[in-house]
């Protein structure tokens, strides 16, 4: 395994926390909205960061 410095585990700690956050805010707007169309876009997206999250993690361990 590849070891990071103190600063990319900072960066990384950083960037697991905006997809966390953004996770939270889209799922938060797909219960918010009647619209359909509107939900399933913002289910998707969040499903994207998901797998962004997933990605990141993994470099981790």
């Amino acid at each position: 395994m590849v070891q990071l410095t103190a600063k990319e585990l900072s960066a990384l700690s950083d960037q697991l926390d905006a997809e966390k956050l953004a996770i939270s805010k889209l799922k938060m707007y797909a219960s918010g909205t009647q619209d359909q169309e509107l939900k399933t876009r913002f289910e998707d997206i969040a499903a994207k960061h998901c797998e962004h999250f997933d990605k990141l993690y993994a470099l981790l361990g």
